[in-house]
């Protein structure tokens, strides 16, 4: 199995009062009153640290996204961090979870995409993620309705550019380009392996399960939640005449390691807290813009009873203790081996074979980051890497040049 970590880069410290004060943490906070550029630097640069450390101690690979306009996760270009990322380490994959192709130029996305093949070595996954109805509608102002075709449309040109060897022309709805020469190609031939992330929508998983790309669901509340979503996906494809590959499946997980429960509990519990009643503190109309989910996707929602999360979920969770987080999935903490157990229940229920760990979250300092990374990739990772490998799969959607250390570096 295939372990990296995720990083959202968020505000660590937004006020007490927060979500009393603001009404959302995402689209509308005022930069003016939250935040300070300087201390922001500290956060950009802890969260590098954190990452490549991550790398160095023996994740698979390393995580970056795209988000706009919120204090939640701001890495606006994922494609700066990775180039940082490409730079500093050696054999990790470098997992771009954007850029999302409704909002940037598809002939930049090609290229800046290959750049980072190219620094890397030939270490990319290359996200193409449909984008958040906060950031392509709200802060990017693109109309709901033209958001699916723009992707496509994105994503055809940009495998073009990448795999077509002669001087082109594309004329598309949204891009037309007299010539198309992109310079640099990528290492990865035809091009590097293709992850698009969702949290259920019908139309994404249809999409992808055709084309044979991994699906990423990428979701806070756990896999209990997620196994309604993620059985759709696999049904799919067995509609299609493909097999159940675990590696065709990421999702993103949690996860706090400690020395022991008791331990994991007294360093984390305050942050959880934090990350769940701040760092997504979004009113629903800003996740969900009239046309956002298309036609196709809301029919199978409401026959198959929604997503999977209820509607009065927040209400719910007001005011549980930090081992009903555990029991209800949304973080998976405790010791080395409760974590063990707990990530190996999460992968096999889901039949997950690339397994993303956000391992830092909102508030989280970065000296507690830097010990839950260390702690998980000596005592935990260990543990569960060899969870398909007497089954035969084979890893399609992974850097080739990608290759770990047999070893996690002792500290």
């Amino acid at each position: 199995m295939k372990v990296s970590m995720f990083h959202l880069m968020p505000h660590r410290e937004l006020p007490q009062d927060f979500e009393k004060r603001y009404s959302s943490v995402w689209v509308t906070p005022p930069w003016s009153e939250l935040a300070d550029p300087a201390r922001v630097g500290q956060y950009y640069n802890w969260s590098l640290d954190e990452l490549i450390y991550a790398a160095e101690v023996g994740f698979d690979g390393v995580c970056v996204n795209e988000h706009h306009q919120n204090a939640y996760g701001f890495m606006p270009s994922p494609n700066i961090m990775a180039s940082v990322l490409s730079r500093e380490t050696k054999d990790a994959a470098i997992v771009v979870m954007g850029s999302t192709l409704p909002t940037n130029p598809p002939q930049r996305v090609a290229e800046e995409y290959a750049m980072l093949d190219d620094i890397s070595g030939g270490r990319l996954v290359a996200g193409m993620p449909l984008g958040s109805s906060c950031d392509v509608n709200w802060c990017y102002g693109i109309p709901p309705m033209e958001q699916r075709e723009r992707f496509r449309e994105a994503h055809d040109l940009i495998i073009e550019a990448w795999t077509r060897k002669d001087v082109f022309s594309f004329n598309g709805k949204y891009n037309q380009l007299r010539y198309v020469n992109t310079w640099p190609k990528p290492i990865q031939q035809p091009h590097p392996p293709i992850w698009v992330p969702g949290t259920g929508s019908k139309t994404t998983v249809d999409w992808v399960a055709e084309r044979d790309y991994c699906y990423c669901f990428l979701s806070y509340f756990g896999s209990k939640f997620a196994k309604k979503n993620v059985d759709r996906y696999w049904e799919r494809l067995d509609e299609l005449g493909k097999d159940a590959n675990p590696y065709r499946l990421g999702f993103l997980q949690l996860v706090l390691v400690a020395e022991t429960d008791a331990k994991a509990e007294e360093e984390y519990f305050e942050h959880v807290k934090y990350f769940y009643e701040k760092s997504l503190h979004t009113p629903l109309h800003f996740f969900m813009a009239p046309g956002h989910v298309d036609h196709s996707s809301l029919v199978k929602a409401y026959r198959s009873g929604g997503y999977g999360i209820p509607a009065d979920l927040a209400a719910q969770r007001k005011d549980w203790g930090f081992q009903e987080y555990i029991d209800n999935r949304f973080i998976v903490a405790g010791s080395p081996e409760s974590v063990a157990h707990q990530l190996e229940d999460v992968v096999k229920t889901l039949n997950c074979g690339n397994l993303m760990a956000l391992m830092q979250l909102g508030s989280m300092p970065h000296e507690l980051t830097m010990k839950n990374i260390q702690l998980c990739a000596e005592e935990v990772l260990p543990k569960i890497r060899g969870i398909w490998d007497n089954e035969g799969w084979e890893n399609h959607w992974w850097p080739q040049r990608a290759k770990r250390a047999e070893e996690a570096i002792p500290v």
